[in-house]
This record gives C-alpha cells, sequence and structure tokens, in this order.
C-alpha cells in the first residue's frame, strides 16, 4: 500500500510547479519567518513561495504548539485557515485541552530554508515543535545526509532553546522514480532522528490523501480542505497523548 501512495505522490509532484530552483536552496528567504498564530491571525502567513508576513508568537497562557514545515502546512491553494494545523486548532478546543497553535508554514520551504529561520521561530517559548520538511528536499532529489544534518539541527536547537519541549517529526516519502535505495534513505532519516531525538514519529503525513484526486487540488499535490481534515487526524492520534501528558504533569506539579 505505501508503495501504491508513494507512486501516485511521485506523479502528482512531477507535475508541480510549486518547488523553488535548485540554486536557491542555499539562498536566505525573502522575508525571515516566525511563527503565525492560527487561532488569531491564521490568514497573515503567505501562501506565496518563500514568504510570510507573520509576528512573532508573544506569550499567552496557553502553550504554544509550532508548526514549522511547507506549503503542506501553509495552507496552499486554499488558506492557513483551513490547513491542518488550524483544524488541529478546532480539535484542543473541543478537548478543552490549553494548548495554541502557531502555523509557521512556508510554500516551497526545504530542510535547508527551516534551519536558516528556526531560531527566530524558537525566541518565544513553545511547548511542541510539530516538525514537516523535506518533500521538497526529495522531489528535488537532493541528498537525503544533507536534509537529515538540516533536520537533526532544527531539533537539537530546539531543545537546547526549550529543553522541555516535545517534538513531533512528520515524515514524508520520496519519489520512487529516485530508485530504491534513495527512497529507503530518505524514508530512514525520519526514523532516524526519531530515535535519535526522542521524537514522536507519523511515518507519512499523506497517508491516505496523497493519490486521491477527490482530496487534492487540480495540482494533484497539494490537499484540498478534505484531505487537510484527514492530516490533522492523522496528526491528531500522534500529538493527542503528547499533550495529555503535558496536561497531567502540569496538574500533578501545580501547588494549588
Amino acid at each position: 500500500m505505501r508503495r501504491i501512495i508513494a507512486s501516485a505522490l511521485a506523479a502528482a509532484l512531477t507535475g508541480c510547479s510549486e518547488p523553488v530552483p535548485r540554486a536557491a536552496e542555499d539562498a536566505p528567504p525573502a522575508v525571515a519567518a516566525p511563527a503565525a498564530d492560527a487561532a488569531g491571525s491564521a490568514g497573515s502567513a503567505s501562501n506565496a513561495p518563500g514568504g510570510t508576513t507573520a509576528a512573532p508568537v508573544t506569550p499567552a497562557a496557553k502553550d504554544v504548539i509550532l508548526f514549522v514545515g511547507t506549503s503542506l502546512t501553509a495552507g496552499y491553494g486554499i488558506g492557513a485557515d483551513l490547513a491542518y494545523p488550524a483544524v488541529l486548532q478546532q480539535k484542543l478546543d473541543s478537548a478543552r485541552l490549553p494548548f495554541r497553535v502557531s502555523n509557521a508554514g512556508i510554500s516551497g520551504e526545504t530542510s535547508a530554508g527551516g534551519l536558516r529561520r528556526i531560531d527566530w521561530a524558537l525566541q518565544a517559548p513553545i511547548a511542541v515543535l510539530v516538525l514537516e520538511l523535506g518533500a521538497n528536499d526529495g522531489l528535488r532529489g537532493l541528498d537525503p545526509r544533507r536534509m537529515e544534518e538540516n533536520l537533526d539541527e532544527i531539533m537539537a536547537r530546539t531543545r537546547a532553546a526549550h529543553p522541555q519541549a516535545d517534538i513531533v517529526l512528520l515524515g514524508m516519502e520520496a519519489p520512487p522514480n529516485l530508485g530504491p535505495a534513495y527512497v529507503s534513505r530518505f524514508r530512514n532519516v525520519y526514523r532516524d532522528l526519531a530515535r535519535r531525538h526522542d521524537a514522536v514519529l507519523v511515518p507519512f503525513l499523506l497517508e491516505g490523501v496523497a493519490g486521491d484526486p477527490a482530496l487534492n487540488q487540480r495540482d494533484g499535490l497539494h490537499p484540498t480542505a478534505a484531505g487537510q481534515r484527514l492530516m490533522a487526524q492523522t496528526v491528531w492520534r500522534a500529538l493527542l497523548p503528547v499533550l495529555q501528558a503535558r496536561t497531567a504533569q502540569r496538574a500533578s506539579s501545580d501547588p494549588s
């Protein structure tokens, strides 16, 4: 089943015009990208590749869940208010869990771009980092070792800045036309990083979405609102136990 989904994803990727040229990988982002509050300013993050006008997260009563990712997180084509982080905010509110989603997704983002902007995104306290990067690295056929180094550094800096933060790593699949060796190395990056940083791993963010025309926009790659809701459910299954544990720990340590 995974092979079928990956093949469908590859077909969609080959027809997608979103990623920027390879030469742009190491260029600095046009605008630095701190997090955008999905609850109050979900529309502030631009859907145009490589740009955002979001403001830094400010301290609030609710702990922050920071989402760092690509167009999948930014809600390309439908808007951030319909992307899976915003859907997760609705689930959090319904469950009365004291967390606030902050969406720092940027269309066209690579692992290298995420590393360049992570320090700014981490300026304010966070409780959880949800990391969704790598899809555009795989689309370009970039060396998985380089992607691993970038993601490893992002996770290390997160823990250095916020030692108590949890990390949820959202995995992707490489296009199978790059060969079985590349696909295996790419997939193993996420598994190895999750073990190394004691992170919760979602093996494939687009499980059940990739390759389904009913759940993707006309480009065949970017999910519709319905696809984003399914992605939110996939992330929710991994994220909810993390948040419940944090909530219980906070309640047990509360002197009142």
